[in-house]
């Protein structure tokens, strides 16, 4: 479910949406792999219609373990807009958080060694005023949407103090994204990354 654009501002546009990672789903995949096999045994074993009343049994026993991590997975809604982050749940009783990107003060991503081979982890952001720390769980590239947040956050910065037009985050985005499959590839070393980074977002900044 995308991120309805009639409730952007003015001159606001969605810099990056995604749900989080498929990795949430393994639990309901799991059990439909389990309760397809064992239907599917007492399918070939049973007498008509019982066979079918197995597979019927099966397939209301995966919905019953199922059903609620998939709407969660799928009514789930991370977006970064030019001007902030928004975290939307739920199906009927919906749940909302904003943050401000001129509020966010931090943002550290963590993963383990699996999380890292799967390409996923989580997201801490700080934030002056109520939020204080906001903690994105399972979203798919944790240190890409960091280096994505720290761009859309100087341009924000600068044109709330006035220090000129928005201008485009997703230039900004994409020229970060290309330094960071250059260090990926072996052409940069994280010190040559972290310098260039730094150049763009002053750069950015001072636009």
């Amino acid at each position: 479910m995308r991120y309805p654009t009639r409730l952007l501002t003015e001159g606001e546009e969605i810099v990056d949406e995604f749900r989080p990672h498929w990795k949430v789903l393994l639990p309901a995949i799991g059990w439909a792999m389990l309760l397809a096999a064992l239907a599917g045994v007492a399918f070939a074993a049973l007498d008509q219609p019982w066979g079918w009343v197995a597979l019927g049994v099966g397939a209301l026993i995966w919905l019953t373990l199922s059903l609620r991590s998939l709407i969660d997975w799928y009514f789930t809604n991370y977006v970064l807009t030019s001007e902030r982050i928004i975290v939307r749940q739920g199906m009927i009783a919906r749940t909302g958080v904003e943050i401000p990107l001129e509020n966010v003060t931090n943002v550290l991503f963590s993963q383990t060694v699996l999380e890292r081979l799967l390409r996923y982890g989580d997201v801490t952001l700080e934030s002056a005023g109520t939020q204080g720390r906001s903690k994105l769980d399972d979203i798919p590239d944790p240190e890409g949407f960091q280096s994505e947040v720290y761009a859309a956050r100087e341009l924000r910065t600068s044109h709330v103090r006035g220090g000129g037009a928005a201008g485009s985050v997703r230039d900004l985005v994409a020229q970060l994204e290309a330094l960071a499959d250059l260090r990926e590839r072996g052409h940069l070393s994280d010190e040559e990354f972290e310098a260039k980074k730094a150049r763009l977002l002053r750069e950015a900044a001072n636009e």
